[in-house]
């Protein structure tokens, strides 16, 4: 089909995206069975430091095209802050602003691709980043992405319920009032308590599933169980060194967000390209 065509018949076309998907899925499954299972080497605090510093050169190479693309992450930020003022939704602003690292993994699809044809030698531009929409792995990464999308929402009824459950009672006028309320009363210290240690869990299921799985489905024609059993059993081989990663991701993406989210415009390019350079690092195919 043209793309005449296609403009003058979005749902045509949407539909053959859609069936291009399904059929990528299928064949990434038959590949998989073709080829050599990856496997996982042992990290060090070095492969860290090399990743961080692989990443940061991705970035300089053209950070143009980076913060144009992650303008977009911000930006979504600050609309779910101007969404969650409204009173009612004003307990929810800190657990969507923590809670959307949670999407992070998917966010970076994009960086991933320009990682990969930087890496290959090939040029970059902004719009590269959306090649993923051709690849034969696309159904792997929609659908993997909408698992996360789930956590994401997963995590905020979980926030909310503890809100109930500690300072229900209390409907804050300002983000001031949130705060006095959480910092100086038995009820907010704990529902900070709780709320980090749940949060914990939501931060470490969206490591174990994401960290290695997305850049793969980026990298290969595999299936998502693949990808997601892959990821799983990197950071268990490597659970202290892959811990350091998710500290310096949770650290990044604190200082990163201040002021109003804009720092992870740098933030998480950085980060994205790393993770792309940590998958290499630890996730090989083919013969020793």
């Amino acid at each position: 089909m043209s793309i005449g065509n296609a403009a003058r018949n979005p749902v045509v076309w949407g539909w053959d995206q859609v069936r291009g998907a399904l059929a990528g899925m299928e064949e990434a499954r038959h590949h998989e069975l073709a080829h050599p299972l990856p496997r996982i080497r042992t990290l060090t605090v070095a492969d860290l430091r090399a990743s961080l510093g692989e990443g940061y050169a991705d970035f300089r190479a053209d950070p143009t095209h980076y913060l144009f693309l992650c303008a977009l992450y911000p930006a979504i930020g600050l609309v779910l802050g101007r969404l969650a003022s409204g009173g009612g939704a004003l307990p929810l602003l800190f657990p969507m602003i923590a809670g959307f690292a949670l999407l992070g993994p998917f966010a970076a699809v994009g960086l991933y691709e320009l990682s990969r044809r930087r890496e290959a030698g090939q040029d970059i531009a902004w719009w590269h980043a959306f090649g993923v929409f051709g690849s034969p792995a696309l159904g792997g990464i929609l659908k993997l992405g909408l698992m996360f999308a789930a956590l994401f929402v997963l995590w905020l009824v979980a926030a909310e319920g503890i809100y109930l459950l500690t300072l229900g009672h209390f409907a804050p006028a300002s983000v001031r009032a949130l705060l006095g309320a959480v910092l100086t009363t038995r009820a907010g210290w704990m529902l900070l308590l709780l709320g980090n240690l749940v949060g914990f869990l939501f931060a470490l299921a969206a490591l174990v599933l994401g960290v290695m799985s997305f850049p793969m489905l980026v990298d290969r024609r595999v299936g998502v169980e693949l990808a997601v059993r892959t990821s799983f059993e990197a950071v268990w081989r490597n659970k202290a060194v892959m811990a350091g990663w998710g500290l310096i991701v949770a650290a990044a993406m604190v200082v990163g967000s201040i002021p109003f989210l804009l720092g992870l415009a740098v933030a998480l390019p950085v980060l994205g390209h790393a993770t792309w350079h940590l998958y290499r690092r630890v996730v090989a195919f083919g013969p020793e």
